[in-house]
């Protein structure tokens, strides 16, 4: 969700609706495997979307941002408490806002955990979270499956991307496999070998090309002067989809790790 920083309200609202909603399932599974159900953490929650979603099984959801922007569009939830983390914050106060030291019992990082400092993050997770029963999930989306010839086109665009990505935009890239994640393995995603997904969405072509605008990658590529999603290629994606007025079923490819202390 850090890609919202720094988009306009129309470009936030156009990546947003093209962002995948996380399904339902996950959260139950997830929240079988703690002991308790007191209390959840999501960390960089962005909109609020995985803090929403883990609420229907856990007492309490604290989530937590260092953008405020972003939790001034966060969706309300009765159960969900939404704080502002700046990065001048201490550990120290970072760990009683949670509740104090062995308190979590699950820990969430949605499409967040490739923008972190994890010398700094991983020490925090290992304070909060309850040694017996708790658990951290973090997952992870890189690619868009839509039609064939969509998909072509999509891959010289990816392709395209390569000069100008950073390596925090390659952990994402790379679906996980090369990040850090020194958790003891539950079997639903492992360092170096994270759990294949996906992720079901309904697209149209308004909200595809909104959502490539907003694209960091691009947004990247045109901060350093070379705009990749030229007229041309937004023709060729138009007459790849064909009717411009078509919802399609659309899959994005997500990469799971999990964990326990």
């Amino acid at each position: 969700m850090a890609q919202l920083a720094a988009l306009s309200g129309k470009q936030a609202d156009e990546y947003l609706n093209a962002r995948p909603k996380y399904p339902t399932i996950w959260y139950k599974v997830l929240a079988g495997r703690t002991s308790n159900h007191k209390v959840a953490w999501d960390v960089g929650t962005g909109n609020g979307q995985a803090a929403i979603g883990v609420a229907e099984y856990y007492q309490k959801v604290v989530a937590t941002d260092i953008n405020e922007s972003q939790l001034q569009r966060a969706m309300k939830h009765p159960k969900v408490t939404y704080y502002h983390t700046p990065s001048s914050m201490s550990d120290d106060d970072l760990v009683t806002l949670l509740g104090g030291e062995n308190s979590i019992d699950i820990i969430i990082a949605a499409q967040a955990l490739h923008y972190f400092d994890l010398k700094r993050f991983y020490p925090i997770v290992k304070r909060v979270l309850r040694k017996q029963g708790g658990i951290i999930v973090v997952w992870v989306y890189n690619d868009l499956i839509i039609t064939p010839k969509v998909d072509s086109i999509m891959k010289r665009l990816v392709d395209s991307t390569l000069p100008y990505r950073n390596p925090t935009m390659n952990l994402a890239f790379d679906g996980y496999k090369t990040i850090e994640f020194p958790f003891k393995n539950i079997r639903m995603g492992t360092q170096g070998r994270p759990k294949a997904l996906d992720i079901p969405h309904m697209l149209s072509l308004d909200g595809f090309l909104g959502f490539l605008k907003s694209w960091q990658p691009l947004v990247k590529a045109k901060e350093q002067g070379e705009d990749l999603l030229t007229s041309y290629m937004i023709d060729e994606f138009k007459e790849a989809w064909g009717d411009d007025e078509q919802v399609k079923d659309v899959h994005y490819k997500a990469f799971m790790l999990a964990g326990k202390l």
